[in-house]
């Protein structure tokens, strides 16, 4: 079994277990789509913006680099017939190295983007988690779940945690 899959299962049976417990009592479940959340809530924009600011002039650095190596090689290919070979085998070494550089790069930038998104992702999930459990304490949820195989949309109170988020700032 996949992880999902057996997540999905805990929170059926955790469910079905609440609502078990509770016979005697109503139970107030809702649904929160994160996916919804990270997608329109002004946080999330502002820090994908932010994110895509800090890594802009690497990234078109990267691209400059890219543009060159395809140049020099466009370049190669026109006048490789007449180089001699000792030429013609330094500049394939020089556009090989060049590309393992550019390969390089590509790859320090894709990690730096992925550690600073996990850096940004953590801090609007502290602040979602704060404004989910106001939220389910102010209205008397008693599950508040965030996956589920179906949901009702009567159930969905994510337009309720996005206009909290952008409220909080």
């Amino acid at each position: 079994m996949t992880k999902q899959i057996k997540m999905k299962l805990a929170t059926a049976l955790v469910l079905t277990g609440a609502l078990f417990c509770a016979s005697a009592e109503d139970v107030k479940v809702g649904y929160v789509n994160f996916e919804r959340i990270f997608q329109e809530s002004n946080i999330a924009v502002a820090a994908q913006n932010k994110l895509k600011q800090d890594f802009s002039k690497r990234d078109k650095d990267l691209m400059d680099l890219t543009n060159t190596l395809k140049s020099d090689a466009e370049k190669f290919e026109r006048d490789g017939p007449t180089m001699s070979d000792s030429q013609r085998l330094a500049r394939q070494r020089q556009l090989v190295e060049q590309d393992r550089e550019i390969q390089r790069k590509r790859q320090e930038l894709q990690e730096d983007i992925k550690i600073r998104s996990n850096e940004e992702n953590k801090i609007l999930y502290d602040k979602l988690s704060k404004v989910i459990k106001q939220i389910a304490d102010s209205e008397k949820y008693d599950l508040l779940l965030n996956q589920a195989a179906y949901i009702n949309p009567k159930l969905d109170v994510t337009d309720k945690v996005i206009k909290a988020l952008n409220a909080n700032k």
